[in-house]
């Protein structure tokens, strides 16, 4: 009778015994695809990142070659047609050339070769972005004066924060919809753009003064959407309130969230 008992002892420890040993098989594997899965969508997030930084990278170019364009058509253009316009006068005219026409024809030159340097920082956006961003986002604000003869408020408060440089890519490229946007929609002539930096975070406030215009309507056309996937994908919060008496867009970074990123760079 004993040995049957030890004999049924020995079967149930076995029974129990390999009982467990299949539960911890079935966790071990269901927490095997579990890392497996996490690991494969950490990757296509990456990818996805990565994929959305290049295309930030082509539209920031793209938006460079416009303003490259528009420069050179309207402004330098523009300036080399009145030099050329002095020329010709001085070559018909028999009269010798006083020194203040000269002066006058230097000072056109002068101009032009001054917004030429202006064209060189253009091109050379991508390494102003890499080392003072916000520096980057007055100067596109002076060019749009410049060429549009529209008038804007700049207040900068705090420091310049230390942020990701893909980060910093993607907040230029929203502020570059932005105005984008506002140009095209709003028919502003003033905006007021506030940079407000603690150790917290970075906010980036873009307001005009126009008609507004119906997030839901442009949203395809001008960017809208990318603007806020650009805001989720680095951990941002964008806030868009559009009426008739202008829009208001803030972008609200977090830095000590994104410390950890910004150090693993």
């Amino acid at each position: 009778m004993e040995r049957k008992e030890i004999q049924l002892l020995v079967i149930s420890l076995g029974i129990v015994f390999l009982t467990l040993l299949i539960i911890l098989l079935v966790i071990f594997f269901y927490f095997l695809k579990k890392k497996n899965n996490y690991l494969v969508e950490k990757m296509e997030s990456e990818l996805y990142f990565q994929s959305e930084l290049i295309k930030t990278r082509i539209e920031i170019k793209d938006q460079t070659l416009s303003e490259i364009s528009k420069e050179l058509h309207d402004n330098i253009g523009q300036i080399i047609s009145v030099g050329i316009m002095q020329l010709n006068m001085y070559t018909q005219d028999e009269k010798a050339i006083q020194p203040n026409e000269l002066n006058d024809l230097k000072e056109v030159l002068a101009k032009s070769l001054d917004e030429i340097r202006v064209l060189s920082r253009i091109i050379n956006k991508d390494n102003l972005l890499q080392t003072n961003f916000i520096q980057t986002i007055r100067q596109d604000l002076e060019r749009i004066k410049k060429l549009k003869n529209i008038q804007y408020h700049y207040e900068f408060i705090g420091e310049i924060p230390e942020i990701n440089v893909e980060h910093e890519l993607f907040i230029y490229r929203i502020f570059q919809e932005t105005l984008h946007n506002s140009l095209r929609h709003s028919h502003s002539e003033k905006y007021e753009v506030s940079i407000v930096t603690s150790e917290s975070f970075f906010k980036l406030i873009m307001k005009d003064f126009g008609i507004g215009y119906d997030a839901q309507l442009v949203s395809f056309g001008s960017g809208l959407n990318n603007m806020k996937l650009r805001a989720k994908l680095i951990g941002a919060t964008l806030i868009i309130e559009t009426n008739t008496s202008g829009t208001t867009v803030t972008l609200e970074y977090p830095l000590l969230a994104n410390d950890e990123n910004y150090n693993q760079t």
